[in-house]
């Protein structure tokens, strides 16, 4: 059966369009990892440094993104109250991961004064706190574990994949071991990622490890100034318990994007 000229040249027209809008659309999108918490994840108060900016080094940057949306000094409240979050939920895309880590500047009694404006309600519950700053504006303040979740389902509603992580520990040590948060902010990250069914990092337990068996002298060296903040070095060994942390999860997408070797 004989083909007209017609469909002929349809043929040719489809083949010719379809070739000019794969030669517009470029490469595949890559999907961005976003970071957000405190100065222990992005620090610009050299020597001080966060393991966010350490962390690129472990991934593809051919295949990956990695975008650090945290800020010193902030907490979960905070991150909130700043809108710091209605920014990063902007620009998820579907695909895209969110890595979140928070627990350091929360631990004030929530109200208006300076020590109080970055406080949370303590566990992971649906208390809330009602508060009056002196401009008349009013703020519920809620629990940790209320402000993790926000960010997890919300996360998720744009079609990311949020992961939590523990905070990391500080200097501060008892009974020769470093003190870990299990008890509190690291135990209720915990709670909150099996609750919303998402994966956890225990970053506060895997770096904890690494500074006990090197003992308080040579941890000392990886902080800078204080006993919270650690320098390019510490920064370092806490990037490598993150992605210690994704190899240990074989469920977490991330690792089809990791550095071999690394």
């Amino acid at each position: 059966m004989k083909t007209s000229p017609l469909s002929s040249l349809g043929f040719w027209l489809t083949l010719a369009l379809t070739s000019v809008l794969l030669a517009f659309a470029g490469p595949p999108r890559r999907p961005t990892l976003f970071l957000i918490g405190d100065s222990t994840v992005r620090n610009a108060n050299a020597p001080q440094m966060g393991w966010g900016t350490q962390l690129p080094a472990f991934f593809d940057s051919t295949k990956i993104r990695i975008d650090n949306r945290a800020m010193a000094g902030r907490s979960t409240r905070t991150f909130v109250a700043e809108k710091r979050w209605r920014v990063v939920d902007s620009l998820l895309r579907p695909g895209d991961f969110l890595l979140l880590q928070f627990g350091h500047n929360e631990g004030s009694p929530p109200d208006t004064t300076k020590a109080g404006r970055r406080g949370v309600l303590r566990g992971t519950g649906e208390e809330t706190k009602e508060l009056t700053w002196p401009d008349g504006r009013r703020e519920t303040v809620h629990t940790y574990g209320w402000y993790l979740r926000q960010f997890i389902r919300q996360a998720k509603a744009k079609g990311a994949t949020p992961i939590v992580a523990s905070m990391i520990p500080r200097n501060q040590w008892q009974d020769g071991r470093v003190k870990r948060a299990s008890s509190d902010f690291g135990g209720w990250a915990r709670e909150v990622a099996r609750q919303e069914n998402v994966a956890f990092i225990d970053l506060n337990e895997l770096t904890a490890a690494k500074y006990d068996q090197l003992g308080p002298e040579a941890v000392a060296k990886l902080f800078a100034g204080d006993h919270t903040h650690t320098n390019e070095a510490g920064a370092l060994l806490n990037a490598t318990s993150v992605v210690e942390g994704i190899r240990m999860n074989k469920k977490i997408a991330l690792n089809k994007y990791l550095t071999k070797g690394k």
